[in-house]
């Protein structure tokens, strides 16, 4: 389903899949985070600005993962479960390495939560990337299910 103008989510072989976005655990960072992690949290928590390429968001709802598109390439991830008829689990933003640092973490969760609320379900917040997100934009905050909350807290910018 797409959440904005576009296609449906690619699926040529050709394209990376959900692999291509899977990050390796790493010691020595903030809170057990993962370098990956830290370098997508460090974008969301950043000055706000629109991302510099056009970005359409699909959601695969077989595969549960919300696909952010530039032309005609997959470029970042947001996997999820469904838990119901009204919740989601939001598990894990990923970013490939050369589109980081371009707004394009924050527009895709920015536009899976706004999918959300359109859907009139809750979340569940696994990713430290999207609990940081909604952490510095408490306008989402109405999505979290208080019964399953997930994480308790993302990470706060350091001076």
């Amino acid at each position: 389903m797409t959440i904005n103008e576009g296609a449906p989510a690619m699926t040529d072989a050709a394209e990376p899949t959900r692999s291509a976005f899977a990050h390796s655990a790493g010691a020595g960072y903030p809170d057990g985070l993962t370098q990956d992690q830290t370098v997508l949290i460090d974008e969301v928590i950043g000055e706000p600005h629109a991302p510099a390429l056009d970005v359409r968001v699909v959601n695969d709802e077989k595969l549960g993962i919300y696909d952010a598109i530039v032309g005609d390439r997959e470029v970042a991830g947001l996997t999820y479960n469904v838990a119901g008829d009204d919740r989601l689990v939001l598990l894990a933003t990923s970013v490939i390495p050369e589109f980081r640092k371009q707004g394009i973490a924050t527009e895709l969760i920015r536009r899976v939560l706004d999918d959300v609320r359109a859907q009139g379900r809750t979340v569940t917040i696994m990713c430290p990337i999207v609990r940081t997100f909604i952490d510095h934009n408490p306008e989402y905050a109405g999505l979290i299910d208080p019964e399953h909350p997930g994480a308790a807290q993302g990470r706060t910018r350091m001076p």
